[in-house]
Order: structure tokens, then sequence, then C-alpha cells
């Protein structure tokens, strides 16, 4: 069922993962860790449609078996349990108030480890702005919400901020994150620790024998950047997203970080500056200041384009976090003819679906200086 979870069955789908990866990608098999999700409660972030009835309102969600015909959500235990706990208490103060609830299209969860929770109200139509917050700070009066935003088209209101902060934790430390709405963040914060500490592992033993800086593209909000900038002796990190690279230089002062410098560049740039190309954007930067004998890559589910894959080929170390297993296969037949796998892992951030998040720690092999 939509929604829904069954952990006497999750063992099995999460062994049914680590076979299909493995057999996508044999090179994995031996040296693969597998990060298990705890098997229900585990996501921060939801999405609903609201349903109307001339009797009520309900959560809906749609089966692509049958795209048009709305199932009812009363309760989301894939949900963490404060988002699972407001979904009914929320809808039931809202069918009171004729403002919320005329043209509600949909609601929108982001909630935290660190207990704070935020709500997002999309409507049909626009919305009249100072009646809706005096709604919604009755709303949030009521009802364990930290922050709400209401949106229709070309319409955003915020009661307060449109983002959360989130500590996530790894090697007895732990970090805060601004974690904004409507863009990239972990869903599953359980499983994002996991990776931290992963990535901070590998790392520890890329620089255990000689210091080193860190190339990093596809930062986002500096989620691996902040985690290894005291592995490493300087990060500089990359992303396109302007949205995030805001939000990764807050983070970065948050976290009272001074050794991350975040450039605004796609990964295609990345490589063309690294080949000489200048950039006004890295005008400030001196590479050749820079020892990278590592980089870290997150991209997206498309994996890295063939001039981005010939530059990471560069680097005695490269670790790869993947949530395309079909693009790290191709990628990594690439990458394994200069380097050898030293270590890898399945991060089970969507249990009960086809999805596999993944992580490769790549060290070039001896001799190979091509």
């Amino acid at each position: 069922m939509l929604c829904q979870v069954s952990p006497h069955d999750y063992p099995a789908q999460l062994d049914e993962k680590r076979q299909r990866l493995a057999s996508l990608i044999p090179a994995l098999e031996g040296s693969l860790s597998v990060f298990a999700s705890p098997a229900s409660h585990y996501r921060q972030r939801a999405e609903f449609r609201i349903w109307h009835t001339p009797e009520r309102l309900f959560y809906a969600m749609f089966d692509p078996a049958n795209p048009k015909q709305p199932v009812e959500i009363s309760q989301c235990p894939m949900a963490c349990e404060a988002i699972d706990q407001l979904m009914q208490p929320l809808l039931a103060e809202i069918s009171q108030d004729q403002i919320l609830k005329y043209g509600l299209f949909e609601i929108d969860f982001l909630a935290t480890l660190s207990g704070e929770m935020l709500v997002t109200l999309i409507y049909r139509k626009k919305i009249d702005e100072q009646a809706w917050l005096v709604a919604a700070q009755g709303l949030r009066d009521k009802l364990p919400i930290n922050h709400i935003i209401g949106r229709s088209r070309k319409q955003k209101i915020l009661l307060d901020q449109d983002f959360v902060m989130e500590r996530l934790a790894a090697d007895n430390q732990a970090w805060w994150f601004q974690q904004i709405e409507n863009s990239f963040t972990q869903p599953n914060a359980q499983m994002a620790q996991n990776m931290l500490a992963w990535a901070r592992e590998q790392s520890r033993q890329i620089v255990a024998d000689q210091p080193s800086d860190l190339l990093e593209l596809y930062c986002g909000n500096g989620h691996f950047s902040i985690a290894l900038a005291d592995i490493y002796s300087r990060v500089l990190a990359t992303e396109i997203s302007k949205t995030s690279v805001k939000s990764a230089k807050f983070n970065l002062a948050q976290n009272g970080i001074d050794n991350v410098t975040v450039v605004k560049m796609a990964a295609e740039e990345v490589s063309q500056a690294m080949a000489g190309q200048a950039f006004n954007r890295m005008a400030e930067v001196d590479l050749g200041r820079y020892n990278f004998r590592a980089i870290f890559v997150d991209p997206p589910r498309s994996g890295l384009d063939d001039l981005t894959r010939r530059m990471v080929a560069e680097y005695d170390n490269i670790l790869y976090i993947s949530c395309n297993p079909d693009t790290l296969a191709r990628d990594l037949a690439t990458l394994l003819q200069s380097h050898q796998l030293q270590a890898s892992a399945l991060f089970d951030q969507f249990p009960y679906s086809h999805h596999i998040e993944s992580g490769v720690w790549l060290v070039r092999k001896e001799g190979d200086d091509d």
C-alpha cells in the first residue's frame, strides 16, 4: 500500500538490492558494506495531495497503476514519527478554517532529527496574504509546527522563514545544516549520518600517510564538505545551484569552518578551470596552492559527463557517491581502467523502493600515471 511499510519483509528487500548492485557492478562483490535504514519512520520529508469532497478533506496519493483514482492516506509510517503524528491534527485544524482550507492543493512536510517542523501549504489560487498570515499564525499556535509557508502560482508567503536547521552526527561529532524548503536535502536523516561516517572513514585512510586537500563537485548545501573539513587540509567545493551555494556558505559560518571555499560552478566548468581556463568566479582561488590528492563527487542521476569523468580519473583518490547504479556502472567501466576499488557501500536511502544509493572509494593503480 502507498506510504506503508513491511518491516518483516525489509531484510529480504535490502538483500535483493545488494545482489542487484553486485550483479550490475561485479567489482563491488566482496568489498560492499550494506547500511540498512530504519524499517519505518525514516523519511524527514513527505508530500501529499489534498483531496476535497463535500464532506471532508483527506490526504491522497496515486497508484501508478490507477493514476486517476486517489488513495486516501490516513497515516504514513514511512514518514518520521513527528510527521506521521502531525498529519491528522493538522488536517483537522485546516478543515475548520475556510481561509486555510479554500483551494488547498497539497501539503508538504519537512522535519529534522533536531526537532524542527516546517509545513508548506500549496494552493491552486492566489492567497489573500494578510488573512492567510493571521490564520497560519493561529495554526502554528495550536500545533507542534515551527514554520509555515503558503504557496500558490508566483506567490510565496512566509510566516517567518523558509528553512529548518538539522543536526547530523558522525564519529562523535555533530554539525548544523540549513535545509531550505523546496530545495534538495537528504530525505533519510539516519542514512545521511551513515553516509557521512563512511565518507569520513575513507577520508582518514586517504590522508593517513600524507596530508591532502579535497576537490568536491556537486557539493549542494555543504553536506559532505562540512563533515570532511577537519580531515583535509583545505576543501574547494563547487556547486551550480545559487540557492545551494548560499546555503553552503551559511552552513560553513554556522559550524565555524574556515578551510572550505565554495564556488558557484558547474562540474564541466571546474574541469575547464583545472585545465587552465580562466573564470571570473575562480579569480580569488589560487589553484596552484592546492595539493589535491582526492576528489569527491556526488553527481545527479545522469552521473558524470565525459569531460568530468576524464578529469576525475586524474586524481589519486576518488570518492564517488551515486544515486543511480546504472550511471555508476557506466562511469566505473572507465575509472576502473586506471583505478582499483578500495571500498564500497550501499546506503538504503529509500526502503521498499527500487532506488539504490551507493558509494565507492577508488585508488590509482600503481604505475598508472596516465
